[in-house]
């Protein structure tokens, strides 16, 4: 379900000079970054890339849906970490991206590790905004 603009809390403001390889900076400067392709496309790999920014924000947002679901649950999820992959390849469009997410939750066990990251991964915003666009691999 979309969120209508009055529901919003917060909008992030980002701005790119020239694509993917120039720089990307925040409107309050928090962020501000060089971008280069990596070396595997081509690129000098001098600076981050949006494949490492779209894995740094996944990995966040998806960490944060995991502290809700196990609030609901009574888990107890301290200490864990959550990895995004993101790979970029081409397709039948030019290109496209896939993403595995994994955690590592040391006070709970596999089972319980597995059913907190399905949860997580219907609820993370992240997940939402990719359902059904790009395949998301939870291991």
């Amino acid at each position: 379900m979309s969120i209508q603009q009055s529901d919003v809390l917060y909008t992030a403001v980002a701005t790119a000079e020239n694509g993917r390889d120039g720089r990307v900076a925040t409107d309050d400067g928090r962020l501000d970054v060089v971008v280069n392709p990596p070396v595997e496309m081509g690129g000098s790999g001098a600076g981050t890339n949006p494949e490492q920014l779209f894995a740094a924000g996944y990995s966040a947002c998806f960490q944060g849906a995991l502290g809700v679901v196990a609030r609901q649950e009574g888990a107890d999820v301290s200490g864990s970490t959550v990895t995004a992959k993101v790979g970029i390849g081409k397709n039948d469009d030019g290109f496209g991206l896939i993403v595995e997410i994994s955690a590592n939750i040391p006070n709970v066990d596999a089972e319980t590790a597995a059913s907190l990251l399905k949860k997580a991964h219907e609820v993370c915003p992240y997940s939402k905004a990719t359902r059904g666009n790009i395949t998301v691999t939870l291991v």
